[in-house]
């Protein structure tokens, strides 16, 4: 039973300390849109999406007026696009009308952004792989709420570093493309390591072949709860401190599954996963960073941040798998520096580095994550960054990710200005010296030995 002051509780979180269901995010099949006629896949496509999300929307704001419980955004993800226009689509520019399709579909149901314009090409690249990969560009910047994502590698296969090599171009086109918005383009764009069928969260949402022909997945995020929680035991010891991020990232999985419930019963559509990951925002105490600075350390990127977000993530991840028998997608601590004031903050202060946000990577929830670059940075480092950060993911068995944005026509120190929840950055600095001979490799690095365990 939920007592009076559990609900005062959870109105607390909700009014002052910024907890809320990020996203109710909608998972639709395209496998059965799939035709040889390129007219006909679109059309298919569009009716499908179209059906099946038209009361997404509103589902979803009646149950925040029902529940009084904040929904930001409402999206949905579809099938890896290389995969359902491979037999219609010869070039990228017959890609592109796809991306066109899904933008006018996502407006016409009113969500925010449609994730699945993406590739699975860990082990090697088709032609339609690859037609869909240079088409990225062009479609991110004739699109506005299109998100895009390309997996390169996994512990079973290793890194298709072709691929590699190719997004590093890929990310500067499509920053060149946008530069006219600050490369907003590259905030659409991620690029994977052991990518999740069933993650929530943009950019790099897709629907996993896996998956039902359509489901509900939840995103649900409340660093500001944390920290608050957390300022309540200032100073106690370890065990005190992990039983209450544990309990708090309980709480905060329950108002998920609450959310996911309602909304798969509402509209008929399994209930999928809870992500339960903190997500931060750029509004004033919605912040991962203040959270690592609360358990004690003077900025994000001190001595001693790898092992205070290592605590975090893991403590949120056993509280978040005691509130729903079905937790997934991604579910830890975001790092990305746009979209958090504290890092933002470290970064201005000097104390938070491209390569301290590296090693952070190796323990927290995805990876590189939103980060402005100079644009005049070479794709050959761009390259190299990528392959480091999916090498972390590869041999650690967890998902990585990179999403860097090149600002054309900025340096070091400027600041970039992105808007809503992707919030600004400032531009920081990039290791100067070369890896193009190392990128320029033809090939795979292969899977490593713990791979092999069948």
């Amino acid at each position: 039973m939920i007592n009076i002051w559990e609900v005062n509780e959870t109105n607390k979180m909700i009014e002052q300390e910024n907890l809320d269901v990020r996203t109710i995010t909608l998972g639709i099949s395209l496998l059965d849109c799939i035709d040889s006629d390129l007219q006909k896949l679109n059309d298919n496509i569009y009716r499908k999406i179209t059906a099946v999300a038209e009361k997404l929307v509103e589902t979803g704001e009646e149950i925040e007026r029902g529940y009084c419980i904040p929904i930001v955004n409402k999206r949905i993800s579809v099938t890896p696009i290389s995969l359902v226009g491979q037999a219609a689509c010869k070039t990228p520019e017959d890609f592109v009308t796809i991306a066109r399709t899904l933008d006018q579909a996502a407006k016409t149901v009113g969500v925010n952004f449609i994730g699945g314009y993406s590739a699975l090409v860990s082990k090697g690249m088709t032609t339609g792989d690859k037609n869909l990969i240079c088409s990225i560009p062009q479609a991110l910047a004739e699109t506005e709420r299109v998100c895009s994502s390309v997996n390169v590698g996994s512990t079973k296969t290793g890194i298709d570093m072709d691929a590699v090599k190719l997004m590093g171009e890929i990310i500067l086109k499509t920053a060149e493309l946008t530069k006219e918005n600050d490369s907003l383009g590259c905030a659409k764009l991620v690029v994977f390591c052991n990518a999740p069928d069933d993650n929530p969260f943009m950019a790099g949402a897709f629907h996993g072949v896996t998956e039902a022909d359509a489901i509900i997945n939840v995103g649900v995020s409340g660093p500001g709860v944390v920290k608050k929680a957390l300022e309540q035991v200032r100073g106690a010891d370890f065990e005190v401190l992990c039983e209450t991020i544990k309990k708090t990232a309980f709480k905060i999985t329950r108002v998920g599954q609450l959310v996911a419930q309602e909304a798969s019963r509402r509209m008929g559509i399994p209930f999928g996963i809870i992500d339960l990951s903190l997500a931060p925002t750029p509004a004033i105490g919605d912040s991962v960073a203040e959270i690592l600075e609360e358990i004690g350390l003077e900025y994000a990127g001190a001595p001693g941040t790898t092992a205070a977000l290592a605590l975090l993530n893991d403590q949120v991840k056993k509280g978040g798998i005691m509130a729903s028998s079905y937790v997934g997608g991604l579910s830890g601590a975001f790092i990305p520096v746009s979209e958090d004031q504290g890092m933002i903050n470290a970064v201005e202060a000097g104390a938070l580095t491209l390569e301290k946000l590296e090693a952070m990577t190796c323990v927290c929830s995805v990876g590189l994550d939103m980060i402005a670059i100079p644009g005049d940075v070479p794709p050959s480092t761009i390259s190299g960054i990528i392959a480091d950060e999916m090498a972390i993911g590869m041999i650690n068995q967890k998902t990585t990710a990179v999403r860097l944005i090149p600002v054309i026509g900025k340096g070091i120190g400027e600041t970039v200005e992105f808007g809503g929840l992707l919030g600004h950055a400032p531009v920081m600095p990039v290791n100067r010296y070369g890896c193009e001979a190392f990128i320029n490799r033809k090939g795979r690095i292969p899977a490593p030995v713990h791979s092999f365990k069948n």
